[in-house]
């Protein structure tokens, strides 16, 4: 399972504090305020029966009272409805067996023993209180007080705090994205260098006063690629200056052998055969000379010009003993690409060789267009190249497997690596895969802005 990246853990992060602090905070503000809530409420109700229980009892205190008479006379409103026990009997304003079942018999005993109580209940699946006031006697006012408005209230304060809380983690999920943006810059800067550098833009730099939390990194990412290129450098120039010394003895070298190689008629057969090792080895010996100045001279930014690489390709092919139409251009993808016309004939001359080398030789050149990406596509029909061996042909000087057919010793070790250098100065890249029916299939891409 792939890790998520830095950026969206930063700001999983702040959405998930800003969530916490908010779900606590709003957790913390419902209690303290319904807290608040009921007690006043409860202060309110005990206040107003007292006043009802007063009222009750003055009505009470004629010789006959008609005790329903005086507690329909209370203005109750519909939240409260008051009931009387007197001599083990209840009385209400109306047949409300519901109120009189709902007071606890806690709280009956308690007002019976001549003291008042409080007790919240249930009615009707709602919450209210109960409150309980001795009239003297067996006479105990009792006033049930709803509560279902306050019910109300908390489940609409839980709604607001609940979207609040809400807000408040996309709130920190929207500040952990700008803090991570402004954070993670810098970064993003040295790995914007890192990937030019990588890509051969030796060039690339850190300004160390962008950023002066990061100078000390900037300096020393800058000193590392200053050695970096100033070895690349040496190391080119020492390529190059070997290179071109060993010309001048080689064209001696190659001069002679020519000379020796057109008498080999009149040669014995053992001279014979080492003047053709001689010949071949210094034509080898050459080629490789070539390859490398060629890749003493790879870190030049190349030179790009509008290019028929369709056209490119059939005289690279042509020059090599193969017809024309084995080049083809898939669909209606334009085949001008633009690219240094030097470095893309050598490329497609280095496949097509290394296709004849190993291959059996190119069955199909194919240029072609899918995805924003330009391709050029190299079959041939050989043993294929192995899994393992896939990324590593294209290292200098690799030679495959034993087990590996296209191991063998012809060439110079350089020409699929210098098909990846020129590949990569222009922004692509080079892979091998199967191709169908059997053999290997090399494919360059570029993207479609670069070419």
């Amino acid at each position: 399972m792939r890790r998520p990246s830095l950026r969206t853990r930063l700001m999983a992060g702040f959405a998930a504090s800003a969530l916490l602090l908010s779900t606590s905070v709003a957790l913390l503000s419902y209690e303290l305020t319904r807290r608040s809530l009921l007690a006043e409420r409860e202060r309110t109700a005990i206040r107003v029966t007292y006043f009802d229980a007063t009222v009750v009892q003055s009505g009470l205190a004629s010789e006959r009272p008609d005790i329903v008479d005086v507690l329909r006379s209370l203005d109750t409103g519909a939240i409260r409805r008051p009931v009387l026990r007197r001599d083990g009997t209840w009385y209400a304003r109306n047949a409300d067996a519901g109120v009189t079942s709902a007071v606890p018999e806690s709280l009956r005993q308690l007002a019976e023993q001549g003291r008042p109580g409080v007790q919240r209940v249930r009615v009707d699946g709602h919450s209210a209180l109960a409150v309980a006031v001795p009239l003297g006697g067996s006479t105990v006012f009792y006033e049930v007080h709803s509560l279902q408005e306050l019910e109300k209230t908390f489940r609409t304060l839980a709604l607001v705090l609940a979207l609040v809380g809400g807000a408040t983690a996309v709130a920190g999920a929207g500040a952990g994205w700008y803090v991570t943006r402004y954070v993670l810059r810098p970064l993003t800067s040295v790995a914007t260098a890192a990937q030019e550098i990588a890509g051969g833009d030796l060039t690339a730099r850190l300004d160390p006063a962008t950023e002066p939390e990061l100078a000390r990194l900037a300096s020393s990412f800058n000193g590392m690629v200053d050695q970096l290129s100033r070895r690349l450098e040496r190391d080119r120039r020492f390529a190059a200056d070997v290179s071109h010394e060993l010309r001048s003895p080689l064209q001696t070298l190659a001069a002679a052998a020519s000379v020796l190689a057109k008498r080999r008629a009149q040669l014995d057969m053992r001279s014979a055969t080492a003047v053709a090792l001689v010949t071949d080895e210094v034509a080898r010996f050459q080629a490789l000379v070539t390859d490398l100045l060629e890749l003493a001279r790879g870190d030049q930014p190349p030179e790009r010009t509008a290019v028929d690489l369709a056209d490119l390709a059939r005289q690279v092919c042509r020059s090599r003993g193969l017809p024309a139409d084995v080049v083809r251009v898939d669909g209606a993808a334009d085949p001008t690409w633009r690219v240094d016309r030097r470095r893309f004939e050598q490329v497609l001359a280095n496949l097509i060789d290394n296709a004849d080398r190993h291959g059996g030789g190119a069955v199909a050149v194919r240029v072609g267009h899918a995805a924003g990406v330009r391709y050029l596509e190299v079959d041939d029909e050989g043993p294929g190249v192995s899994a393992e061996d896939r990324e590593a042909i294209f290292y200098r000087f690799f030679r495959g497997r034993p087990a590996n057919a296209r191991g063998d010793s012809d060439g110079t070790g350089l020409g699929l690596a210098l098909v990846a250098e020129h590949v990569t100065a222009h922004g692509g890249h080079v892979l091998v895969t199967d191709r169908p029916g059997g053999g290997a299939r090399f494919r360059v891409e570029l993207p479609e802005r670069a070419s």
